[in-house]
């Protein structure tokens, strides 16, 4: 499993926000530090109250993602309309498009910034085999 941790300054405002977008939480991971959002089976993204957050991050200041890029955070979609659906229910809900398309034979991405500032990016790729040439 993969777990992606980040600090968020309302925990309250950031799951009405994934929620709008259609994630889900495991609320036995819930708590008023934190909460593990369910990307699927194998990997959850945990979202932590900053004070609680800097518990793990004794060594080093928090990154103020609303200036500087931590990490950008991309998931794969079913298609192109998925992609879009995604990206246009973020930005319903509050957060910023990120303006980039990448639309190119086999692969289709878009993203947003989360109400902190964290860059999501929903891609679509073909995983179809290639067509062998005779």
């Amino acid at each position: 499993m993969i777990f992606v941790n980040l600090a968020v300054k309302d925990l309250g405002k950031s799951m009405d926000f994934f929620k709008a977008i259609g994630f889900e939480f495991n609320e036995q991971f819930t708590s008023p530090e934190g909460t593990g959002m369910i990307v699927n089976d194998q990997a959850y993204v945990m979202l932590s109250v900053e004070s609680f957050f800097k518990s793990f991050t004794k060594q080093k200041e928090l990154v103020d993602a609303s200036k500087s890029v931590e990490t950008t955070i991309a998931f794969s979609a079913e298609s192109k309309d998925d992609v879009d659906q995604v990206i246009d229910k973020a930005v319903a809900a509050g957060g910023t498009s990120t303006g980039d398309v990448v639309d190119q034979p086999g692969m289709y991405s878009r993203g947003f910034y989360d109400l902190d500032g964290h860059q999501w990016e929903f891609v679509w790729m073909d995983m179809s085999p290639p067509v062998q040439q005779s």
